[in-house]
């Protein structure tokens, strides 16, 4: 299979399609942006509904493609236990979809996708506080022009149209996967992926936070360095560090020091420590490891991309869906301590190893539409 990772290598092969690509076409009816207060509520806030894109295809996934679309199941008829779901998939894989994901508290949408990682292609919603609902589009170019993504980027506008949102366009390029935010103006990010000039070349750090902090309703962000190149999406930061709620933070903490991301996770660290949020308050970091010993199978033997991190758990109405890995014993600490830091949510894990193969985790392939 070829790996996230080597979609690094095929630059050359999309960047001048992706040039006039990446920014898409809007459909005619989305809404226009609206003028107003917008903010960005947290995850943890009540949801309308969630998203998935039933989207793995053989040309990116080779011979996993059918164990993908096993797991985006799991984790569909999963959250659909808890709240409503939308599932986009191609018209001509409806059928399949309704196989995998079943249709109690499922809606489909039939679009054309290029691949299955909702997180990064659908809008980024943000609320006003008096039932408005805005949408950001934050022009997804397939990670700096790393993977074709044609029909990955109308997926926003889409979903905003879907939605009855107002549509909102950034002048920003980034994906849903660099953005975690407490709902109290404070955000989480990483320079590597936001600072990147496959994105945004040119554009100094004052000005990318001051556009962020203008679309998300931000008072503050704390800038984590990431890493680039390492993988496709530059380091986002769900794989990083995730606000368990206001003034509370889970970060990932890599033990094996033969990881590239060992100094960096120490680097996060040190730096969230340290930190303090919108508010003025201190954070309280708590740390989740890797599994040392994740499961051996086609999926993770000799692939340097295998996602094997806790981190990336949605947190949905009533639940969260965090992954496990077949290390009885670290899937244990990370089930102990989202139990503890969620106490009002039943957390559910889930075999996502196929997911996994490509670099991503469960919350990568969802996003959701917060109740307003």
């Amino acid at each position: 299979m070829s790996t996230r990772r080597q979609f690094i290598k095929q630059v050359s092969l999309v960047a001048g399609w992706a040039a006039g690509a990446s920014m898409g076409l809007l459909p005619l009816s989305a809404r226009a942006a609206a003028a107003g207060p917008w903010h960005m509520p947290d995850e943890g806030d009540r949801h309308q509904r969630a998203f998935i894109a039933f989207g793995a295809q053989d040309a990116i996934w080779e011979d996993f493609t059918a164990d993908v679309q096993a797991a985006l199941g799991r984790i569909a008829r999963t959250i659909a236990r808890y709240e409503p779901l939308t599932v986009f998939c191609r018209e001509h894989e409806r059928d399949l979809a309704e196989r995998h994901c079943g249709t109690a508290n499922i809606t489909y949408v039939e679009t054309e996708l290029d691949d299955i990682w909702m997180r990064d292609i659908s809008a980024n919603f943000v609320v006003d506080g008096h039932g408005g609902l805005g949408a950001v589009d934050f022009n997804f170019n397939g990670w700096g022009n790393k993977q074709l993504h044609r029909e990955d980027a109308q997926v926003a506008a889409q979903v905003a149209e879907l939605a009855e949102a107002d549509y909102l366009r950034s002048e920003l390029v980034g994906e849903g996967g660099g953005i975690e935010v407490d709902g109290q103006g404070t955000a989480i990010m990483t320079q590597s992926c936001w600072l990147n000039r496959n994105r945004n070349p040119d554009w100094s750090l004052a000005e990318v936070e001051q556009a962020l902090k203008q679309r998300l309703g931000l008072r503050k962000i704390i800038w984590l360095p990431g890493i680039k190149g390492k993988d496709i999406t530059d380091a986002h930061v769900d794989f990083y560090a995730r606000f368990v709620k206001p003034g509370v933070v889970i970060a990932n903490l890599d033990q094996d020091p033969a990881s590239y991301d060992h100094p960096v996770t120490l680097a996060h660290l040190e730096i969230l420590r340290q930190a303090t949020d919108a508010q003025g308050r201190k954070l309280q970091v708590h740390t989740v490891s890797p599994p040392l010993k994740p499961r051996n199978n086609r999926f993770s033997q000799d692939n340097p991309d295998f996602a094997a991190g806790y981190i990336n758990y949605f947190v949905i109405n009533g639940a969260v869906l965090a992954p496990q890995f077949g290390d009885r014993a670290a899937d244990r600490r990370a089930l102990e301590l989202l139990t503890r830091l969620y106490p009002d949510r039943e957390v559910v894990q889930l075999d996502i190893d196929a997911i996994s193969a490509g670099g991503g985790g469960i919350h990568c392939v969802t996003s959701h539409q917060p109740q307003v």
